[in-house]
């Protein structure tokens, strides 16, 4: 679960970073990054919720 924490925290990071850079200096390739960014967020925020439900029901 940590794990998944540490993911979130690092993609996050990543996708606000590229979409500032994207809307104040209209950034084309960071508009890109940000965009894969939020899909990859997408997949990890479905994992740690799958995890999340387990570990609750311990």
């Amino acid at each position: 679960m940590n794990e998944l924490i540490e993911k979130v925290k690092n993609l996050s990071a990543a996708l606000i970073a590229d979409a500032e850079l994207q809307a104040t200096k209209g950034n084309k390739a960071a508009g890109t990054r940000a965009r894969k960014a939020s899909l990859d967020l997408e997949k990890v925020l479905k994992e740690f919720r799958k995890v999340s439900l387990d570990e609750s029901k311990k």
